[in-house]
Order: C-alpha cells, then structure tokens, then sequence
C-alpha cells in the first residue's frame, strides 16, 4: 500500500479523504462507512486519515458540511433573487432534486449524527440557515422571520424525505416538481374557511 507522505501534498491528503468517504456513502450508505476504509480507499496508510479526522463523527461532519455549501450553491442556482411565493416553490423545488439526485451526501447531512462541535459544520448549516431566513424576510416582511423559517424549512426538508424515502411518487422530475410546486402554494396560499365574523354570538 502507497504511503501517504508518497502520494500526496499537504492538502491533498484531506481532500482525498472526503472523496473517498463520499464514493464509499454512494455504493452503500454509512454502513461501510469508517477511517479505515477510507484510507484502504485512499490507499494511504491506515493511520493517515487520523491527521486530519479526529474520528468517524468529525470525518462525517466534513462530507456533511460539503453537502451544505453544495445546496446552497444549487439553490442559489435555482433561483438567484426569490422575491415572491412562486419563487420559494421553486426554491423547494431545487430542494428535493438535491436530495433525489444526491441521495448518500443528503442523508449524511440530515440522518446522520454529526460532531455538534465541529466548526466547519456548524458555519455551514448557520449559512443554510440564513439562506432561508433572508428569503423569507424578503418575501414575507412582516412575518415573525424566525417561526415562518423554522416552518418553511420543515416543509420542505418533509417533502424532500417523503420523496426521498419513497412516500411519494418519483416517477418523473415533473411529477415530483408539481407536487412540490402544489404542495408549497397549498400552504403559503391557504385561509381558513370561517363564515363567522370574529366575535359574532352563535345563533344556537
């Protein structure tokens, strides 16, 4: 087997690593997932993923926080300037392809225990996080941004699991974009049905 030191620069080893945890999450989930068949897949030394991954949790913290700057990125490229509630559909939209197309690195970052110390991956998901937020306040300025974003997220993470999880039908990109697309407008469009005006005694 190569040595480390041999084969790669400083950096690279890292990287490496992560490519290597990723490919190995793509052929079968986090069940084969380890430091040492990381670096069998490396073919680096058993010990040399330890340089740069404390243990499994921060290695998975790492590919999860990859994951992260990839959705943002795919989003962002769904739908650079989301300004209206149509807009937020498709923003869902893009979402739930992420997870479909990406199914190992999605799980990684929302099934997945995770260091909750890990620097890298906190500063991610906070990013995420006010991704949401701000396109909520933009669309929605005199909600309570918090609460909507908190519910927005849900919704959509929901969604994405249901369809990723075989709940829902996947059978084409369009099928799934449009029950995301109704799905999205049902709840952000909805009023309560209430012929009573508030207040008004029953007539019983």
């Amino acid at each position: 087997m190569p040595q480390a030191n041999a084969q790669y620069h400083h950096g690279d080893l890292r990287a490496a690593c992560l490519r290597s945890a990723r490919e190995l999450l793509e052929e079968d989930g986090g069940a084969g997932l380890s430091l040492r068949a990381v670096a069998r897949r490396a073919g680096v030394s058993a010990t040399a993923p330890y340089r740069h991954f404390a243990d499994r949790d921060a290695l998975v913290s790492a590919v999860a926080a990859q994951g992260y700057g990839e959705l943002a990125d795919h989003l962002t490229a769904a739908h650079p300037s989301p300004r209206a509630p149509e807009d937020l559909a498709e923003l869902a939209v893009a979402y739930v392809r992420f997870a479909l197309e990406r199914p190992a690195i999605f799980r990684v970052m929302f099934a997945e225990p995770c260091d909750p110390t890990n620097e890298e991956r906190a500063a991610a998901t906070a990013a995420i996080w006010e991704y949401v937020r701000g396109i909520v306040r933009g669309i929605f300025p005199d909600s309570d941004a918090e609460a909507l974003s908190t519910g927005v997220w849900a919704i959509v993470h929901g969604l994405a699991f249901l369809h990723l999880d075989g709940k829902l039908d996947t059978s084409t990109p369009e099928v799934v974009a449009n029950q995301v697309h109704a799905a999205v407008r049902a709840l952000l469009t909805a009023t309560p049905r209430n012929s009573r005006s508030a207040g008004a005694p029953s007539s019983t």
